[in-house]
């Protein structure tokens, strides 16, 4: 018998709980710098070492990082479905917490890329918690400047086809830690086959632009994803 499909979607609040802080929640990660400065092509290439060093500090906050209990049962899920996470966190904690099928929206943190091929895997490089740091002036293989493997705002996210396909397919929808207010991301909600179980797990009231209905779990990452688990047992 095939494994029903469950797939996720999570925001920044999935990651809260890891102490790895939310991009725009108080106190956030951009709080003291503007985005236009350290989050758009604009910004980088007026600063292109001050954006590399804001994504070296970026980057040892989440080697210090760990996944949390909601991260894990993502990951157990496995056993009894087929499960994959769409993502718009550029933190590494569901491959950490081993989750094997990850859809990345907005990039990834831990790696860096060529400046002049950004989408180019042959000058993708993944940085170890050891050796986390691009240096100033430094270049990637092609010649070009290194820089974040990160979707700054204007930049296409290309992984959104792929993900809107596997949203397509699913048997569940499960969304955590996400405003929907970031789009394309927020879209997905409308892949959603007819009929299929929706669930929203987030402490905070969320806004859903949606005809279907849509399951709340008003509790944070780890605490919602209990109660989803026992909720997928009903189904």
């Amino acid at each position: 018998m095939m494994k029903k499909k469950v797939v996720f979607l999570t925001g920044a609040g999935m990651s809260v709980e890891s102490g790895f802080k939310t991009f725009r929640g108080q106190d956030g990660l951009w709080e003291n710098e503007p985005v236009e400065r350290i989050a758009t092509h604009e910004g980088w290439l007026r600063e292109p070492d001050f954006v590399n060093q804001f994504y070296n500090n970026l980057r040892r906050k989440l080697y210090a990082a760990q996944p949390n209990e909601g991260h894990r049962l993502i990951k157990e899920l496995e056993e009894d479905y087929d499960v994959t996470v769409v993502t718009q966190n550029v933190d590494n904690l569901h491959e950490r917490a081993g989750s094997s099928h990850i859809i990345h929206l907005h990039g990834e943190l831990s790696k860096v890329c060529s400046s002049h091929n950004q989408f180019d895997e042959h000058y993708v490089r993944e940085l170890t918690e050891e050796d986390c740091e691009v240096k100033p002036g430094q270049k990637s293989a092609d010649g070009s400047l290194e820089r974040p493997f990160i979707v700054f705002f204007g930049e296409p996210v290309i992984n959104i086809g792929e993900a809107a396909k596997a949203v397509s397919m699913a048997d569940v929808f499960v969304i955590i830690g996400t405003s929907l207010n970031v789009y394309p991301a927020a879209g997905l909600l409308q892949f959603v086959p007819s009929g299929k179980p929706i669930f929203l797990i987030d402490p905070n009231s969320v806004t859903t632009c949606s005809a279907q209905h849509v399951e709340v779990i008003s509790k944070g990452a780890s605490e919602g994803m209990r109660e989803l688990v026992e909720r997928l047992r009903s189904l």
